[in-house]
């Protein structure tokens, strides 16, 4: 019944945004776990989706600001990860929507959606907390970053995530990894300011909880490498039973 109800809302926001929108390439789950009514309804919408992902890249540069405005303008590209990687989705869609060939903007909107999508709630959940921030604030943070991940499993409906936009996004999003918890340049490491790392007013990256941000980010690289793989494999093998 549940997708019967899912056809029929996607039937209903078709009639008012009737845009072309690619065919479902039946991936398995594991790199395409959404409804197809769910990734339709977000390719229709994409000019929506767009600006509220470029809406959230303005709100977290609000949100970063006091950080930026101590942090060497060169690395301000390493510092507000999550408002980049929502710019990235937001320059995704507009690019897919336009014609643009753009295969390595499509995997960096995926690998940082996805990376930060998951890194933030874990952050905010099990080293932050709900201390010390307004309780709007905290939900929003937990709640706007999951959904950020759960748009990444709309990428690949119009991506091919060849192997060398892969190795573009890996090498960026490893970089970052390095120099936000392993390699001090211009003042760093450049991670986001982690206010439950705060003791007495001093950063303390010898808490558990910084090894668990850095383990956190590393995994997620990782996750996001090897699904942004899977996901190439499943779209040649769909491609090869076409042929």
């Amino acid at each position: 019944m549940s997708v019967g109800v899912g056809h029929r809302f996607d039937a209903f926001v078709a009639r008012y945004f009737d845009r072309s929108i690619p065919e479902s390439r039946g991936l398995p789950r594991y790199v395409a776990p959404l409804p197809e009514w769910v990734e339709n309804i977000a390719l229709r919408l994409a000019w929506p989706i767009a600006l509220i992902n470029v809406a959230g890249t303005a709100f977290g540069f609000w949100y970063y600001w006091p950080q930026l405005m101590e942090t060497p303008l060169v690395m301000w590209p390493i510092v507000p990860v999550s408002p980049l990687a929502t710019l990235y989705m937001g320059l995704s869609l507009a690019a897919w929507r336009l014609d643009f060939d753009a295969e390595w903007l499509h995997a960096l909107a995926f690998f940082g959606l996805l990376k930060y999508g998951l890194w933030t709630p874990v952050v905010q959940i099990f080293i932050n907390g709900p201390g010390g921030i307004e309780p709007w604030l905290y939900q929003f943070l937990i709640w706007s970053h999951l959904a950020m991940a759960i748009q990444a499993f709309v990428i690949h409906r119009y991506a091919d995530f060849p192997v060398w936009a892969v190795s573009i996004a890996t090498g960026w999003f490893v970089l970052n990894d390095f120099l936000d918890y392993f390699v001090s340049v211009l003042g760093g490491p450049h991670h986001t300011w982690i206010r439950g790392l705060y003791v007495g007013g001093e950063f303390d990256r010898t808490l558990p909880g910084f090894d668990l941000a850095a383990g956190t980010a590393a995994t997620t690289t990782v996750l996001a490498v090897f699904l942004a793989l899977a996901t190439r494999i499943a779209i040649m093998r769909y491609q090869q039973g076409q042929a």
